[in-house]
């Protein structure tokens, strides 16, 4: 049987890829371990507290693992400008990880709207 597709799951857990990639780079390459974990903490718990909102009882907890999610892709949005304020991250690569962490804010809001309308 083939799985529906989850855009939500699927972008939060590419990011929390890339993200674990930029900290092995950080990390390995330009010997930065304090901000990079930073990052690597906040963006990959996007898609783990996402998982966790699956799996939700509740819309009330499915709404509130959301706003977790949501507060983890703001504060990696953070991290992602002082890397590159830094000069820790080029501009290319800020772009790139700063469009696709725009991009599952703006998804998240969607959907915690769409579900608070349901409530």
């Amino acid at each position: 049987m083939e799985k529906k597709p989850n855009v939500i799951k699927d972008k939060s857990f590419d990011f929390a890829v890339r993200i674990v990639n930029l900290y092995k780079f950080l990390a390995f390459q330009k010997n930065e371990y304090v901000l990079s974990k930073q990052l690597l903490k906040s963006g990959t718990s996007i898609g783990a507290n996402i998982e966790e909102a699956l799996g939700s009882q509740s819309n009330k907890e499915f709404i509130s693992k959301l706003h977790i999610s949501y507060r983890e892709a703001k504060e990696s949005l953070y991290w992602l400008k002082l890397l590159y304020k830094t000069d820790l991250i080029n501009e290319k690569e800020f772009i790139s990880l700063s469009k696709d962490c725009e991009e599952l804010i703006m998804i998240i809001v969607s959907i915690i709207k769409s579900s608070k309308q349901k409530i």
